[in-house]
């Protein structure tokens, strides 16, 4: 078994890191201000994180770019794979990103729009550059729809038949994140990734719910995950990542110590 990746995931709003519950929106004052990005990219590249994601959580709904000149400033504090997303609609807007420290770039909005911006990224780029990130909610016992916009808006999309055109168009990995688990701290949707991670042959990052350390045991050994992404647990201290490696270890499962 390779190695599981804990990954922290810094949600950027103007500038500052925040925290909702089940995708809350910034101009309906649902959003909590956790914090300076540069400062926590510094503190899990201390602690040990094996890699960082960036969001600029309203590029895409706002019509803009990311905010790069704060993407640069966490890249210089990042020692480890920094993946950014947000507001990405076409190949030189990913290559901005990769220029100011990205190592990955993730496509959500815009992708659903124009599936060939996947193509275009891992063609210039590379597969190992480009990042399908899955906003979802669930349907029904088996079913989950695939929104845009973060996740303002239903796509006609079912999460599998997304992902898997994803690949196909050439996606080095999958991160897929679960609307309804937001924020809630009940633990990840192990059916979702599950069925993902047994479906695509790339890496499938779950998100969405983490609450408690056993979380991460559970999304790894049940629901089949490579990595575990996780915002509002790490940001406010209530556990650290050598926790959570430490407890993984105790579980049989490899992670990077």
């Amino acid at each position: 078994m390779l190695a599981k990746r804990i990954i922290p995931c810094l949600d950027v709003h103007a500038g500052r890191v925040t925290r909702g519950v089940q995708f809350g929106r910034a101009e309906e004052g649902a959003l909590r201000d956790v914090g300076d990005p540069v400062g926590l990219a510094a503190r899990y590249n201390e602690e040990g994180a094996d890699e960082l994601v960036f969001y600029d959580i309203t590029a895409s709904v706002e019509g803009r770019k990311t905010l790069l000149d704060v993407l640069r400033a966490v890249s210089d504090r990042c020692f480890i794979p920094l993946t950014a997303g947000g507001g990405v609609r076409t190949a030189d807007d990913i290559r901005e990103m990769l220029l100011a420290g990205a190592d990955k770039v993730s496509v959500n909005t815009a992708a659903l729009a124009n599936p060939d911006l996947i193509r275009a990224g891992a063609e210039r780029f590379g597969s190992q550059c480009i990042v399908l990130s899955v906003d979802v909610r669930r349907t029904g016992s088996e079913s989950w729809r695939v929104f845009s916009h973060g996740g303002r808006r239903p796509t006609e999309w079912e999460v599998l038949d997304w992902a898997g055109k994803g690949v196909d168009l050439g996606v080095g990995e999958v991160v897929c994140n679960s609307i309804d688990c937001d924020g809630m701290k009940s633990g990840y949707d192990e059916a979702l990734i599950r069925i993902l991670a047994d479906a695509l042959p790339v890496p499938v990052v779950a998100s969405g719910g983490a609450g408690k350390i056993e979380d991460f045991g559970e999304v790894f050994l049940s629901g089949h995950a490579d990595a575990a992404l996780a915002a509002g647990m790490f940001h406010s201290g209530e556990v650290s990542i050598p926790e959570v490696k430490g407890y993984l270890r105790t579980r049989g499962i490899p992670v990077r110590m």
